[in-house]
């Protein structure tokens, strides 16, 4: 079992940055894939970026160009770098790490909350 924990949510106004941390409980030089995904309050949880091992990386169009994912096998971290925020992108965001038997692993979930 691997546990995430994410780290680096907050309060941020309008075309500020955050830079949100998953960290799991053990390597993760095994995983396959990471993604990270958020949700807004009435709305169904969405994709923000999608990481493999191997580097491709996939984004949303709503944050191509904006944000980053990028990971750190030395700190078992990945990290998800957001610029240029907007309030639409105010949400709950969950890390989700997938390993190379099936299994799948998730964060707790942080809140990012972007004022106009």
């Amino acid at each position: 079992q691997v546990q995430l924990v994410e780290s680096g949510g907050g309060l941020v106004q309008a075309g500020g940055s955050l830079r949100l941390s998953c960290t799991a409980s053990r390597s993760i030089s095994s995983m396959r894939s990471g993604t990270w995904y958020r949700q807004a309050p009435g709305n169904q949880r969405e994709l923000v970026a999608n990481i493999t091992w191997g580097g491709r990386t996939n984004y949303a169009e709503a944050v191509a160009g904006r944000f980053t994912f990028s990971r750190d096998n030395a700190k078992n971290t990945v990290y998800l770098q957001m610029n240029n925020l907007k309030p639409e992108d105010t949400a709950v965001y969950y890390c989700n790490l997938n390993d190379w038997w099936g299994s799948g692993y998730w964060g707790q979930g942080i809140q990012v909350t972007v004022s106009s």
